[in-house]
């Protein structure tokens, strides 16, 4: 089965979305100011972030809380392009599971979907993977995300 294109219109909604959420959030400025979207279509979300030291723990992997922001604002993103919502709610529940790393300099892609977005919860899942020649390579972590998203 073909990989859905990504939609414009969703595109443009989730990045309008996300420079209007980013003012408001020092540690997604701090952390996320030069992710770039770069797929979205209905309840499925990427974007890619170079890495720097800003992003790196003392051993220079990938810090855990670098991973656990991404896995937290893809949620969020993936919730924006189920239906073009501006509300994403508040997280309820966050796991994750590392399985590898990725250091300053390399290129990482940030993949989210919305399994299920209902009148009170949304269930998302993610994936971080290190980016080689271009594409998605190996798994630096995946997680799920539960928000709570009654307006």
């Amino acid at each position: 089965m073909a990989a859905e294109a990504s939609n414009p219109d969703i595109l443009t909604h989730v990045e309008r979305f996300w420079e209007g959420r980013k003012p408001h959030s020092p540690i997604y400025q701090f952390l996320l100011s030069d992710i770039k979207l770069t797929h979205a279509s209905k309840g499925l979300v990427r974007a890619r972030l170079l890495l720097t030291t800003n992003h790196v723990n003392a051993h220079g992997g990938i810090h855990g809380s670098v991973s656990a922001t991404l896995i937290d604002w893809v949620g969020g993103m993936a919730i924006a392009a189920w239906d073009n919502r501006v509300k994403t709610g508040v997280s309820t529940d966050i796991h994750i599971s590392y399985a590898s790393s990725a250091k300053d300099g390399d290129w990482i892609e940030v993949e989210g979907k919305a399994g299920k977005v209902g009148g009170t919860l949304a269930f998302t899942t993610a994936t971080i993977t290190k980016v080689v020649d271009g594409k998605p390579g190996p798994i630096i972590a995946t997680g799920s995300h539960t928000k709570f998203v009654k307006v």
